[in-house]
């Protein structure tokens, strides 16, 4: 058991919408970089189910994170005593995350069980998003715990403070000057 005070629910939330936005965000940009996402999502058999990566939509993503965010820290408040409590809180997150919300959410989600079983697309393709999002859950299952736990870490703040407020910003701006060209 670690030293443990009650983290309050305003705490919580804000440590997850800013933990989870930045991890996206970063993981995102490395998937895009390195598993080659621009020629794998104009394949036909993605391009019917998923959004190109030119789109303005799909810059604007990472706009629509804290939303998730909140929602994600709905679910940890609720869970906060086995999850912050314990010294191993991370991993039951990062299991939950990986079990429930990647392995097998209740839609055919792509790189779920379900997703291989019912939808058309290759499983390759299914398979190679997994290292991503199993990471982007990783990375906040040990952010988040840590953060959390660590609240005298006022550089910690301030880090991922100004990364957030920059990860909503440049897309923010890439849309605004999106629109501004002809």
């Amino acid at each position: 058991m670690i030293n443990y005070s009650q983290p309050t629910f305003l705490s919580i939330t804000l440590k997850t919408i800013v933990v989870h936005t930045v991890t996206y965000f970063l993981m995102g940009i490395l998937a895009f970089l390195f598993l080659d996402y621009g020629v794998k999502y104009a394949d036909p058999n993605v391009r019917i189910l998923m959004r190109q990566t030119n789109e303005s939509l799909v810059m604007a993503g990472p706009l629509f994170q804290p939303i998730r965010g909140f929602l994600f820290a709905l679910v940890f408040y609720f869970l906060r005593e086995p999850l912050f409590g314990k010294k191993n809180g991370w991993l039951v997150m990062w299991l939950a995350l990986v079990i429930i919300g990647i392995l097998s959410p209740f839609g055919a989600s792509p790189g779920s069980i379900e997703g291989m079983i019912y939808t058309t697309l290759p499983i390759s393709f299914q398979l190679t998003g997994l290292p991503e999002v199993l990471l982007q859950a990783l990375l906040l299952s040990g952010g988040l715990y840590y953060w959390v736990n660590h609240p005298e870490k006022k550089w910690l703040n301030w880090v991922l403070g100004v990364t957030f407020f920059l990860m909503l910003l440049f897309p923010a701006l890439g849309l605004l000057v999106g629109q501004a060209q002809p």
